[in-house]
């Protein structure tokens, strides 16, 4: 992957706003944020813990900046193995392995707060594509060169993706936002991603799966 990406013209990925300014706000910000939500992640870790048996943080391998796996964390919303029962991946509405805690903090997106961990570390970004796991949609040797930009930057807990349909745009839709957002990213974008991002998350807007996550027939006209 690092040689098809060294073939991609890097000129706004590399830039003194994308390489120093935002990640300097990055860890300020996140920094700050995880102090003032101490009682918050408090009171979640202790009702995770009352309601089901096993960690309250749940660690997921996915793909972040250059092609590099990293462990992304969140509040465990499932019960333990839930990945390897019912439909996998991703859970739908009524969904039996979410707990009862779990809805709660899905809906409110309090699940994502341990993240800020991954942000500090270097790991992410607030704002950037989101980090797709090593197996899904396809693993990252069957993503086309123009996909292989969205691992150009650093992956965010939000992104312009999930500002334009999030859990309900198909994959391929999905990549070419994350795409566009790198060929684009500025700080007014960000700014503008994040407000959007507050909207979304007090509505609970296109927080569910409802559509088919990849289309195989897309998937096929890639390969041919």
């Amino acid at each position: 992957m690092k040689s098809k990406l060294t073939n991609v013209e890097k000129h706004n990925y590399t830039g003194i706003y994308n390489r120093y300014i935002k990640r300097f706000f990055d860890f300020v910000i996140s920094l700050v944020s995880l102090v003032v939500l101490i009682p918050i992640f408090a009171v979640v870790s202790i009702a995770i813990k009352l309601e089901s048996k096993g960690p309250v943080i749940f660690k997921q391998q996915r793909i972040g900046k250059d092609g590099k796996v990293f462990n992304i964390y969140k509040f465990r919303s499932m019960c333990v193995g839930a990945e390897n029962t019912g439909s996998g991946v991703y859970s739908g509405k009524g969904d039996t392995r979410v707990t009862k805690v779990g809805k709660f903090i899905r809906a409110t997106s309090i699940d994502e707060l341990p993240q800020l961990v991954n942000i500090i570390k270097g790991d992410m970004s607030f704002v950037g594509p989101r980090p797709p796991l090593t197996y899904h949609p396809w693993p990252i040797e069957e993503y086309s060169d123009e996909q292989l930009k969205m691992f150009l930057v650093r992956p965010g807990i939000t992104g312009w993706a999930q500002v334009n349909g999030r859990k309900g745009v198909e994959w391929h839709k999905r990549i070419e936002l994350n795409v566009w957002y790198v060929n684009n990213v500025s700080i007014l974008l960000d700014c503008a991603i994040m407000i959007k991002t507050v909207a979304k998350v007090v509505t609970n807007a296109d927080n569910e799966n409802t559509e088919e996550t990849v289309k195989q027939e897309e998937k096929t006209k890639e390969k041919v």
